[in-house]
């Protein structure tokens, strides 16, 4: 009888031992890897950065920039007037906006990134099909322009409130935020209109936010939220050998509690799901600024790796911005289809991909930046043919803390990422 609730404890908790973690180093031995890959990657990042202008492309591309709130509202007067001009000539008024449609983008290798063509189309208010996304348009520009004044930042709900009739979606509206931003020749961030807090942040890192230095290692598991607005942060420091970027809430909290950063000093950040401009404008500064390697923890499924792509090489909603939005060379640790027999996940923690899930893996393969990455076609390809798929939580299966404790370090001492 005490030796079945001995097995049961084992089978629910882990027990003492867990499998693999025979295989394990002394945490020195993983610190010194850390420490070589850290400092290769300071190094190797040393050099100048490549932008559209130095490559001779066959094509024009849009590609916006951070500008000043009296650049924006300069931007906006000057376009307002010449449409003004527009409908005193008789001839009415169009907007001449860039298409953002997947057929205007392109991924350039040289860049690892997805760009916007400098295809446009015309919105005319006298056109019965346009006439109302016309007068979204106009408003959005008036709502930026009082911004400017004012000098205050809101958020994309407070916008849609404003016109709620006129909008009747918040999708709408910001969709022609977007739209706004890349007439105007701006990051969207330059329009003083910022996303809800969303991301957050752990471990090794002290910045400074509106001038209070904010240290992340007494923010208790919880972390410390994201700023929605990046020109608030600034002078970062860190002791971290590297950046692990989470996709999960609940991978998060558990190597938060568990100080994970204080085994292996790192710097813990998660978006909770899909990335936020915010997130992205954060990662991307934490590692131009402290140049530190980047790892991420993803589930094993096609949306583990579009999360990771979109950090990596852009989305296609705002190619426009891609230049400061993505954040290169990001290293996939984990979980991978391959892991699934590795780390001999049980059956029952596996889930059968759906058809969509399986269309979404195939479509992903004809991605240039997914083939760009023979490790990741090989991963990919797996996943499509055992039609299977697990979220980090599977690794719960061997004891709530078997990430903290076993898989990742073991990830970290064999350096196995792509």
């Amino acid at each position: 009888m005490a030796d079945s609730k001995k097995r049961r404890r084992k089978e629910v908790g882990g027990g003492d031992e867990l499998p693999f973690k025979d295989k394990l180093k002394a945490d020195i031995a993983i610190l010194e890897t850390l420490k070589e890959f850290s400092a290769s990657t300071s190094s190797g990042s040393g050099g100048q950065t490549l932008t559209l202008q130095d490559l001779p492309l066959p094509f024009r591309c849009r590609e916006v920039a951070d500008l000043s709130l009296s650049s924006v509202q300069s931007n906006i007067e000057s376009l307002i007037l010449r449409i003004a001009h527009s409908i005193l000539s008789g001839h009415g008024f169009s907007f001449d906006v860039p298409s953002r449609s997947a057929a205007n983008q392109l991924y350039v290798p040289e860049l690892d990134r997805i760009v916007l063509k400098d295809k446009s189309s015309q919105r005319p208010f006298a056109n019965i099909s346009t006439v109302r996304k016309s007068a979204i348009t106009a408003r959005i520009l008036q709502l930026i322009h009082q911004l400017c004044i004012k000098g205050i930042h809101v958020t994309k709900r407070d916008l849609f409130y404003t016109d709620v009739k006129l909008f009747q979606d918040q999708i709408q509206s910001d969709a022609v935020l977007d739209d706004v931003s890349c007439m105007l020749g701006c990051t969207r961030s330059s329009l003083n209109v910022v996303a809800a807090e969303k991301g957050v942040v752990v471990g090794r890192l002290i910045f400074s936010d509106n001038g209070d230095m904010i240290d992340c290692t007494k923010m208790g598991m919880g972390g410390k939220a994201i700023p929605p607005n990046i020109d608030r942060v600034g002078d970062m420091q860190s002791d971290a050998l590297f950046i692990l970027l989470v996709e999960k809430d609940a991978a998060y909290m558990r190597l938060a509690e568990d100080r994970f950063y204080n085994r292996f000093p790192c710097i813990i950040v998660t978006a909770k799901g899909q990335p936020d401009v915010s997130t992205r404008l954060f990662l991307r500064k934490m590692k131009t600024e402290l140049k530190l390697p980047v790892l991420a923890l993803v589930d094993s499924d096609p949306y583990g790796l579009k999360i990771l792509s979109v950090y990596g090489c852009g989305s296609k909603n705002m190619s426009y911005d891609s230049a400061n939005l993505t954040t290169p060379d990001i290293k996939w640790l984990g979980v991978r289809p391959s892991d699934l027999d590795k780390y001999k996940i049980p059956e029952q923690c596996r889930l059968p991909m759906t058809e969509q899930d399986i269309k979404t893996g195939k479509d992903l393969l004809e991605e240039d930046f997914v083939k760009k990455n023979p490790g990741w076609v090989e991963e990919l390809s797996l996943m499509v043919k055992t039609k299977q798929k697990a979220e980090i939580q599977a690794l719960s299966t061997f004891g709530f803390q078997y990430l903290s404790e076993v898989y990742l370090p073991l990830k970290l001492q064999q350096k196995d990422w792509l």
